[in-house]
Parts: structure tokens; C-alpha cells; sequence
């Protein structure tokens, strides 16, 4: 049966006469009468034919089909189509209430030819009828919980929700029931809320640990029709200390061989506890045993085991078993669970010693001997001792490791070990020897080693010394006592205690005993008194010592250490007169400082030396110099570099020597750049080159009459330099009649030859004449004549 609802709606138009005298008539327009009711259309419908879901009427509709309605709003045209003419309107789509519940429509009235709104446009709902088509679901599936092992009954674990879709405000569509299709009977739900409940006491998670539970949601209230769906729950029990520790055995046997070392480990056992983490955990200790002396107990901390190890050696001959009693208990105990207990067990433990080959051993743990110094070679020293404590009793070989007795001073006699010196032993090279004697099974490998000690019994073999440096210093009116601060003497004076040494030990009320030496007993300068406790004083016997005199006095004493046998020796005291200021304070024990003046301080001598390294520097300067070559005092053209180079390492050429020189700049000296200025003055005039002295031509070739000019322009020129200008050449020349000036190829020396020959060489050689001619010119004239 189709159920729907028809909206009828009625326009009345009223007209209203108003009162006599008024002008013309008023028409009132009442308002719309539609009759509304709520429109519902049932979802999912699938029919052939659109489903009628109302009518809609207006009063001014007469039938005549001017009238024309107009449907808008929510699925207009699409969903919702109306006939213009009778305005029935119609559903063409299913439709489905959990996407859209409602739509909102409008509805108006127009006229048909002009479209001219004959109602003011209304709105309506059309609302979706639900109908139980949405199964229950469980959005956050699957559901994972945790609840302890051992809980009561009626411990929540968790709560699951389901979701409807279909509309709870009508009907039961949406109206859950929760029930547990798997998982019985460990756990239950509640059909209202979907709480999850443990059904069983003592569930054990040792026993099991999870459990796979299935929920099932079931709408319209549970009952026949209703859609349903389900969701998994995995649940875990979480561990609680409710189990104690076991041994798996009563009795654990173990064994250790007597040649083990402490600390080695003898055996492991471990008591099993089903607990997780902190639960499970176990202490081990020790409890009783005739072996708790001799073993110790620890925990490993990766597998929780209880490890035995050796305390201390043990020796199968003396004891072959051990027993230990080990308890294991759990750390932590659960308060809950305490009834259950006790939370820990105990295990035994019997331990059997192993024979094993051990190496000998030592009657005694070291060995301490004497021997003197100086005994002969293969001195008996001591006897060391060593046995087998196997049960064969093999005899044992001794010896000495070399690096022990690096120097062999011992030897060992391999069978008895009797231990001899090798060589006389020194006690103040070495007073103790430290060794040790290995000794060995035969046909064993095994060895033991032991420390022996010995000591070197002093002897009396050394004679006594001074003990300290055997140089006094005395000034020579006083006595310095330590080199630095002096006293006045006076005859009877101590100047100086001595003391003495001995390198052999002193024994009891042994001193040692001075005496000057008889040569010395009966000098005049000084006395010797022995004090009786191993010192003695030295006395001045007079006055006035001087260095002038006397600046070193030996002074022999002898030593006697009254030992036995008696040692002695004679040791040499010096005296030494230093030279002291009146405050007594030593200047110098040396002859030297007596050439400077008398109170010549510290302070003056330092002036004096400065003063001679200031002058040495001055020296050495001027010297520096002077060395350094002089700068040439005539500036020259770079044009005339070829006429005006000086130097004096090489003789010119003569005449015929056109090689080295420009003959064209000697033919036409006009071409010269005039006169050579001084670089050491500057002169005040320039004279011209007088004109009224004869030059030759420019064609002349003759050099000696070129020179002659040139010699008469300079000692007419002031200008000039003082001093002649020598050129250079470059070979010596042929057929000069002078011969040549160098005395490179002489083979004579200066004195076979006679220069007397210049004298008639004219007033140009004049000074080679007057340096080289005269015999009888000292070195000075010769210095004078080079400077000027």
C-alpha cells in the first residue's frame, strides 16, 4: 500500500465593500490558504512506476488548465518532477535515506499564458522514510586488549562500540544488541554496553596466553530480521609472579681439577621460572656445604645462570669431594600471590677433585741466605728443597734461569740444590742478590719456581774518607768557614771540622780516629784534635798568612776505622789563602786580580771593559771603512766612456796603439765635449778653452803633438783636476823607443835594477824618476809621493 500524503491548498480572494461615500471599491487579497502536511517518500523503493509523493492545489485553480505549477528546490527536475496541470508531484530515483533524509522544495502557482505568479512561492519538506537496510559496524576493528593472568571473574578487559546507520529515532533499525559468538567461556560481553568481561578464574598464561574472541552487533533489538555484524578481539594475558623457581634437578655433580687457578669456573646450573622479565628473575647464593671455604658463586648476567668457580686451589690429595648446598629464590614477590609460595628452591652440588700432574713444590715460599764478601769461588750459599706431591714421586732437577743471575754470580748443583758461588762477591757493589731456582719433575715439563734472597755480609775491606769536599779557604788575615762569610784569626783557631766516611758497614761503638800524618805531626802552621765521635778539628798554630807568602798549604791526616781488620788511609786536607775586603767577604783565591789597583770594585772593572768594546767597535768600523772603494771623483759622459775609463791594472800601448783608442776622437779633438767637471767642487767660472794655444790640424796624425796640446790646455785650464788622467791601451805597441814601464815581465828584483835612466828622460818621468831612481827614499816619501 502506497502511502502518501496529498498537500491541498486553497487561495480565497474576498472582496470587501467599504462603508456609504467612499470613493470606489478596495479589493483585499486574504492570505494563502495552502494546507501543508509533511510529505514522506520510503526509501530504496523499487517499483516500476515514479511513486506519487503529493499534490499540490491552489484555490484559484478552476480546472481550465490556466493555471501552471512550478516545483524548485532539492532534486527538482531530477528526482522530483510535478505535472503542470495538476500539480501531482512524483519520485523518479530510489532514494536513500543515509546519504539525504530530507529535501526541500518550493512550490508557486503562475498563470499559464503569462506566467504572471498568481501565489507567492511556498516551501515544503519531503522527507525520507527509513527502512532497516544498514547493517551494525565496528569501526575500529580488529580490537587488541591485555588483561593479567589470574584475574577475577567479571575483570573488564575492554569495551567494543558498533555503528547504525538507519534513523534511531525510528523504529528499531538502529537499535543494538552485542553478543560473543567465539571466545566461551573464558570471557562474556554485555548486550547493552559491549563490555568484554573474563568468565573464568585462574586463567593461566603460562598455560595459555591469548585468546581470539569474536563480538557480534545486532540491530532491531536482537530479534529475527534484524541485520548484524562482528568484529575480532585479540586478548593477551600479561604476566604476574605467580610461579617460584625449580631446580630441574636435586642433585648436580661436578668435578675440577686440583691444578685449576681461582677464578676458573667449575660448573653452571639455573632454576627455571615460567615468569616473564622481572617475574622470572632468580638469585643465587650459597647456603651450607663443607666447600663454601673453597668455592664462590656468581650470576651471569645474560642467561641467568649460577656459575660456580674456584676460590682457592684445592689438592686432590688432601680432600677428593666437596658438597654446596645453592638456593634460588625470586627477586621480586608479588603481594597477591604471596600465599602461594614459598617463591624459591634449593639444589645440592658435589664437587670431586681431579689428580692432575702438578709440578714440585717448595718446602718453604722463599729462601733467605748470607754469604761474605769476598769468600772464594764455591762458597756454599744454602740448600733449597723441593718435592713431588703426586702420587708417584718423581724426582726433581733444579736450576738457575739465566735472567735471574745475568752476571752468574751462583751456581746450582742440579740434584741436591746446593747453591755456590761462582766468583768473590763485593757487598758495596751489590749487597743483595735476588734470584730464583726453578725446579722440575723428571720426564715433566712442569716446573715451579721460588724467590731467593741473598745477602753479602760486609766485610772490612775498605778504608774511611772525607766525607765532604777537602778544601778550606782562609783569607789571609781570616779564615772563611763557608766560602762566603769570614772571621778574624786568632792562633788556637778552629778553621775547619772534618768528618769521614766508610763504605763498609760500622758496627756497633765502631768511630773513626784522626792523627796528622808523621811527616806533617810537627808543623808550625796548624794542629789536628780528634773529638772522639768520627770528627776532628783543624787549628791555626799563628798569625799572618799571605798569599805573597804562601797561597796553598796541604795539610796530610790519616783516617783509622778501627775496624777488623783495621782500615786506614791518609787524606789530604788543602788550605787555601784567599784574598778578602774589609768586610771579610772572599774576592779571589787566584794570583791574577793582584796587577789591578787596590779596592778596584766590581762596578769599575765592568766600566772598563765596556769601554774596550765600545773602542774595538770604533776600530772595526773605520777599518770597514776604509776598506771600501772609493766613488770615482770625475763624472763622464756616457759618449766618452772609451776616452775617460780609468783604471790602473793594465800599461798602455804607445804610440802605435790604435786598437784600444779612437784615433778619429784623437784627430779631431773639437769634437770632445769640452772640459771634465770635478765631482768633488763645483766650480764657480767656466773658462773657455783659450784659443790662442796651437792645436794640429784635423787631418794631422801625429799623437805626440795632440798630447803636448792637450797637456798645455790643462795646466792652463783651473778647472782641471789636480792630478793626471792615465788612459787605457790596449796592446803595448811596436818600436816605441821608451820600451815599456811594467814590471810584470821583470825577472829581477826591485833591487838589480837602476832607474837612475830616467833622470834623462825629461820633466814628464820626473816622478818615476824621483820614486824609482833614488836608492836611499824611505817608505814614507814613497807613501807621499803615491797620495799626491
Amino acid at each position: 500500500m502506497w502511502g502518501f500524503f496529498v498537500l491541498v491548498g486553497h487561495l480565497a480572494l474576498h472582496r470587501h465593500k467599504q462603508g456609504a461615500g467612499k470613493q470606489g471599491q478596495v479589493l483585499h487579497r486574504s492570505k494563502r490558504g495552502w494546507v501543508w502536511n509533511q510529505f514522506f517518500v520510503i526509501e530504496e523503493y523499487t517499483g516500476p512506476d515514479p511513486v506519487l509523493v503529493g499534490r499540490l492545489h491552489s484555490d484559484v485553480d478552476s480546472g481550465d488548465g490556466n493555471i501552471k505549477y512550478i516545483l524548485s528546490g532539492e532534486g527538482a527536475g531530477t528526482i522530483f518532477v510535478i505535472d503542470d496541470k495538476t500539480g501531482n508531484i512524483h519520485a523518479t530515483k530510489t532514494l536513500d535515506r543515509e546519504e539525504q533524509a530530507q529535501y526541500t522544495l518550493t512550490a508557486q502557482a503562475v498563470a499559464r499564458d503569462t506566467n504572471k505568479p498568481l501565489e507567492p512561492p511556498s516551501e515544503f519538506i519531503v522527507k525520507v522514510q527509513d527502512i532497516n537496510d544498514n547493517p551494525p559496524e565496528f569501526l575500529h576493528g580488529p580490537y587488541y586488549a591485555r588483561v593479567p593472568e589470574m584475574s577475577n571473574v567479571g575483570t573488564s578487559v575492554m569495551q567494543v562500540t558498533a555503528t547504525d546507520a538507519d534513523d534511531p529515532t525510528y523504529g528499531n533499525s538502529a537499535r543494538l544488541v552485542y553478543s560473543i559468538l567465539q571466545g566461551q567461556p573464558y570471557f562474556s560481553v554485555e548486550p547493552q554496553t559491549g563490555i568484554i568481561r573474563t568468565a573464568l578464574p585462574n586463567m593461566d598464561r603460562e598455560a595459555r596466553q591469548e585468546y581470539d574472541v569474536v563480538i557480534q552487533a545486532k540491530d532491531m533489538g536482537g530479534h529475527m530480521g534484524g541485520l548484524s555484524g562482528t568484529t575480532e578481539v585479540k586478548i593477551t594475558l600479561t604476566d604476574v609472579n605467580d610461579n617460584p623457581p625449580k631446580f630441574p634437578q636435586s642433585v648436580y655433580p661436578m668435578s675440577v681439577s686440583e691444578d685449576k687457578v681461582p677464578g676458573e669456573e667449575v660448573g653452571r646450573l639455573k632454576a627455571k621460572d615460567p615468569d616473564l622479565g622481572d617475574n622470572g628473575l632468580v638469585n643465587y647464593r650459597l647456603i651450607d656445604g663443607d666447600g663454601l671455604g673453597m668455592f664462590e658463586l656468581s650470576t651471569d648476567s645474560e642467561t641467568r645462570e649460577a656459575v660456580i668457580k674456584l676460590k682457592k686451589m684445592v689438592d686432590f690429595e688432601t680432600k677428593k669431594t666437596y658438597t654446596l648446598k645453592v638456593e634460588g629464590s625470586n627477586t621480586y614477590v608479588d603481594p597477591q600471590f604471596l600465599a602461594w609460595g614459598p617463591y624459591k628452591d634449593e639444589a645440592t652440588i658435589k664437587i670431586s677433585v681431579e689428580d692432575a700432574d702438578e709440578p714440585p713444590v717448595f718446602v718453604a715460599p722463599s729462601y733467605t741466605f748470607e754469604v761474605e764478601e769476598n769468600a772464594p769461588e764455591g762458597t756454599l750459599v744454602g740448600r733449597v728443597h723441593a718435592k713431588d706431591t703426586d702420587v708417584a714421586n718423581n724426582p726433581v732437577r733444579y736450576m738457575i734461569p739465566r735472567y735471574t743471575d745475568v752476571e752468574q754470580f751462583f751456581s746450582i748443583n742440579s740434584e741436591d740444590g746446593m747453591i755456590t758461588t761462582t766468583r768473590p762477591l763485593d757487598r758495596e757493589t751489590q749487597a743483595w742478590h735476588n734470584i730464583s731456582v726453578s725446579a722440575t719433575e723428571i720426564g715433566h715439563h712442569q716446573d715451579t719456581k721460588v724467590r731467593v734472597n741473598i745477602k753479602v755480609k760486609d766485610v772490612n775491606d775498605n778504608a774511611p774518607e772525607f766525607a765532604t769536599n777537602n778544601e778550606v779557604l782562609m783569607c789571609e788575615t781570616s779564615v772563611c768557614a763557608c766560602a762566603c762569610l769570614c772571621r778574624n784569626i786568632q792562633p788556637s783557631y778552629v778553621i775547619e771540622t772534618v768528618s769521614a766516611v766508610d763504605k763498609d758497614e760500622m758496627a756497633h761503638r765502631q768511630h773513626f780516629t784522626f792523627s796528622l800524618a808523621p811527616e806533617v805531626a810537627h808543623n808550625h802552621n796548624f794542629s789536628l784534635k780528634d773529638n772522639r765521635d768520627s770528627t776532628a778539628s783543624v787549628y791555626v798554630l799563628r798569625k799572618g798568612f799571605s798569599r805573597l807568602t804562601q797561597d796553598v798549604y796541604y795539610l796530610p791526616i790519616e783516617i783509622n776505622d778501627n775496624g777488623f781488620p783495621a782500615m786506614s788511609s791518609t787524606n789530604t786536607l788543602t788550605i787555601r789563602v784567599c784574598s778578602c775586603d774589609s768586610k771579610d767577604t772572599i774576592l779571589s783565591c787566584n794570583v791574577e786580580p793582584y796587577v789591578l789597583p787596590a779596592g778596584l770594585s766590581t762596578g769599575a772593572l765592568i766600566a772598563i771593559l765596556a769601554c774596550i768594546v765600545i773602542l774595538l767597535a770604533i776600530v772595526v768600523l773605520f777599518v770597514a771603512l776604509r776598506r771600501q772603494k772609493k766613488e770615482p771623483l770625475i763624472v763622464f759622459e756616457e759618449e766618452d766612456i772609451r776616452e775617460n775609463i780609468i783604471t790602473y791594472d793594465d800599461e798602455g800601448g804607445g804610440e802605435e796603439d790604435t786598437e784600444a783608442f779612437d784615433i778619429a776622437t784623437l784627430q779631431n779633438p773639437d769634437g770632445a765635449n769640452g772640459f771634465l767637471p770635478r765631482k768633488d767642487i763645483k766650480p764657480e767660472l767656466q773658462y773657455p778653452i783659450r784659443p790662442g794655444i796651437g792645436r794640429p790640424a784635423a787631418n794631422s796624425v801625429d799623437v805626440d803633438d795632440f798630447i803636448k796640446t792637450r797637456i798645455a790646455e790643462a795646466d792652463s785650464d783651473p778647472t782641471a783636476p789636480p792630478y793626471d788622467s792615465i788612459q787605457i791601451y790596449g796592446y803595448e805597441g811596436r818600436g816605441s823607443l821608451a820600451g815599456s814601464l811594467s814590471s810584470l815581465e821583470s825577472v829581477t828584483t826591485e833591487s838589480d835594477l837602476d832607474y837612475d835612466y830616467l833622470q834623462s828622460w825629461g820633466p814628464r818621468f820626473k816622478k818615476l824618476a824621483d820614486l824609482y831612481g833614488t836608492k836611499d827614499c824611505s817608505i814614507n816619501d814613497a807613501d807621499d809621493g803615491e797620495d799626491s
